[in-house]
């Protein structure tokens, strides 16, 4: 189904049972694709972004028919016959996420045999050294039906498996909301709310005007909050400080509830890589807050 998608920019390479993340590889490492047995064979694949456990009702919210299902029901349906449980239309089952970007799927023609030494006993997949043996040849294998992301795509300088094919994945909107949502430990930056059906990751350049899916690029806000903050009554300073704009009250004769984060810190993502870039906050302050 998925392969007949146009314009597919991510998938959401899910496991039924939920209970625990997907570490085999780093983000930028390419995950192939294997058909069920007897159907040995690598039909495609796509890059590595990010490993979550996820309710699956944000999981649909997030990458809807990415997720390889037509609906959340057939989805729901799904993941209760894997777990051998009756389905329930209510279930908001947590399932592990494996988020794909750039996904690629190979014609019937250009099926990939796995390599000889796999063992029909394999359930959770096995990893390769690209660079050697049965990975290397295998890697000549894809490089030869398809064009993939060029060495000057190269994530990070530092000794990583399977060099030639860490690249840097390009974040598909749903991708972006699950990782801004985790790197902010799934708490608001402001109000440190936890409700995590309550909680958006807010670009803070928007996509629209040219703003890209990067974490950098994004805060997790209460859903009230990122609305304000896309409407310019609330901003937060390159310093990382919470502004509310006087016009909430002058305007809606109101805003006690908000008026008493001014000033504040946010809370911040651990990794700072993933925190709030300064060239996009001044531009919201510049372009989007009404002061």
């Amino acid at each position: 189904m998925l392969s007949s998608c146009p314009h597919l920019d991510e998938v959401n390479f899910w496991q039924p049972s939920g209970n625990r993340l997907f570490r085999a590889l780093k983000s930028g490492e390419f995950f192939l694709f294997k058909l069920h047995s007897p159907e040995n064979f690598i039909v495609g694949g796509g890059i590595y972004a990010h490993s979550s456990l996820l309710p699956i009702s944000l999981a649909w919210e997030s990458f809807g028919i990415s997720n390889g299902a037509r609906t959340l029901t057939e989805m729901r349906a799904r993941v209760a016959k894997y777990r051998r449980q009756k389905a329930d239309r209510t279930a908001d089952y947590t399932i592990g996420c494996i988020l794909l970007e750039q996904p690629f799927f190979l014609p019937r023609q250009s099926w990939i045999p796995v390599p000889s030494d796999w063992s029909p006993n394999i359930v959770q997949g096995r990893g390769y050294d690209l660079s050697v043996g049965f990975g290397l040849t295998l890697w000549s294998q894809v490089q030869s039906v398809l064009t993939l992301p060029s060495v000057s795509e190269v994530k990070e300088d530092r000794p990583q498996y399977g060099e030639p094919v860490l690249v840097r994945p390009r974040l598909g909107q749903g991708s972006f909301r699950v990782m801004v949502t985790d790197a902010y430990d799934r708490r608001c930056a402001i109000t440190s709310e936890r409700t995590l059906p309550a909680l958006d990751a807010a670009h803070i350049k928007p996509y629209f005007e040219s703003g890209l899916h990067l974490v950098n690029n994004g805060i997790l806000f209460r859903r009230d909050i990122h609305a304000l903050f896309d409407k310019g009554y609330i901003t937060v300073t390159p310093s990382m400080q919470v502004e509310v704009s006087r016009r909430i009250k002058e305007e809606f004769e109101n805003g006690r509830d908000y008026y008493r984060h001014h000033g504040g810190q946010i809370r911040l993502p651990a990794a700072s890589a993933d925190q709030p870039s300064s060239e996009f906050l001044e531009w919201h302050n510049t372009n989007v807050y009404k002061g």
